[in-house]
């Protein structure tokens, strides 16, 4: 469970640790916001296109052994920051660590689904709530380092290596089991409609997600408010997930109602994001915690949605890693587009509109992904 807890720490600060410095990276540096955003988008691109490998290198290599050289190539990816004023290495380095993430992220669901299979709710809910606090930690420690570290944005960011190389130390430990010779020839479940509505669900939260953990402080700026009050906001979006991630999985599992969980958490988002275009000063704080309750929600439930899928744990990393593959692949365009439209618009409000557009389409999606009936399972 250590473990566990610690490589999914490690799967976030990499990408939103940009977020309180993006403004000040792209004056410094003289990229333009569509530019500047690779920085998220590269990494998510990455975790996409590279997750069809995860379940090949756990054949060849063992589950516990990979996960363990995709926190070593994190942990390198990170402290290479410290030479990041180069934009070319700032932006390969966001390249490894989505290399990194890409790899662990299916295997750590065939991890929880071999060690922890009469109780994966509750594991699933611990996964996801470490995630977000490591996105969360993130986002709200980066700007007060950096000031700790001689005002050096370049050390700030490349802070997150620490905990990276911890989670190394502790998976190198554990002992690598080989994966079942008959699973091992299989491939991922392309040819399943199901298989699909779990991709497409997860591509439009993550990129959600995304698009609001690059330029949802810069809306809020835009809007009038100080960076420290912008700042602020986003901070209370990240923070108020944490027991939002927690607690849906669990709930989950309780109550079997997964579906109806996932669309009223759309169904929250789309309304907050309708706020955030049109009328920005309303409420701002709650407007953000409500937000963030929603789209944490959204993430936990698709983590947990190929354990209930898939019968074994190479099978969980397959569907996984099809539902990042496709999802990251999608969810990568998010946030470079926002950036993209603000420029073309000169402000955020349309950008912002078709976010919240992508939110109700979640929830429709949402409600397609009832849980299969018993039948259908032993027919599977």
């Amino acid at each position: 469970m250590a473990a566990l807890v610690l490589a999914a720490i490690n799967l976030r600060p990499g990408i939103t640790s940009f977020a309180p410095l993006i403004e000040r990276i792209a004056a410094e540096l003289q990229l333009s916001r569509g530019l500047v955003s690779l920085t998220t988008a590269l990494p998510v691109l990455l975790m996409g296109l590279l997750a069809p490998l995860a379940p090949r290198l756990a054949v060849r290599f063992g589950l516990e052994r990979t996960i363990a050289g995709c926190m070593g190539l994190i942990c390198v990816a990170l402290a290479l920051r410290l030479f990041g004023d180069n934009a070319l290495l700032l932006i390969f380095t966001a390249g490894m660590v989505g290399a990194g993430i890409a790899i662990a992220g299916p295997l750590l669901s065939g991890f929880i689904k071999r060690y922890f299979l009469s109780r994966m709710g509750k594991t699933a809910a611990f996964y996801s709530l470490s995630m977000a606090i490591g996105g969360t930690i993130g986002v709200v420690l980066t700007a007060p380092a950096t000031t700790v570290l001689d005002d050096r944005w370049t050390a700030g960011l490349a802070l997150w290596a620490i905990p990276a190389l911890l989670a190394l130390l502790l998976w190198w430990r554990l002992p690598s089991q080989p994966e079942a010779a008959v699973e091992s020839r299989e491939g991922l479940p392309w040819r399943e409609p199901r298989a699909w509505l779990v991709s497409l669900y997860f591509a439009l939260q993550a990129g959600l997600f995304y698009a609001l953990a690059t330029w949802l402080v810069a809306r809020y700026h835009e809007a009038g408010f100080s960076l420290l009050q912008s700042n602020t906001f986003f901070s209370g979006f990240m923070l108020i997930g944490l027991p939002s991630a927690f607690l849906m999985p669990w709930l989950a599992q309780r109550f079997g109602k997964r579906h109806l969980l996932m669309a009223g958490c759309g169904l929250l988002a789309s309304s907050c994001l309708l706020l955030i275009a049109y009328v920005p000063q309303v409420q701002p704080l709650l407007v953000c915690l409500l937000l963030g309750t929603a789209l944490n929600g959204t993430f936990s439930l698709s983590l947990i949605l190929p354990m209930y899928e898939a019968s074994t744990p190479l099978g969980v990393s397959r569907l996984t890693a099809m539902m990042l593959c496709t999802g990251y692949c999608l969810a990568c365009l998010s946030p470079v587009l926002t950036g993209l439209a603000r420029d073309l618009a000169g402000h955020y409000r349309w950008p912002f509109l078709v976010l919240a557009g992508m939110s109700f389409i979640m929830t429709l999606l949402a409600l397609k992904l009832a849980p299969r009936r018993p039948a259908d399972v032993a027919e599977r």
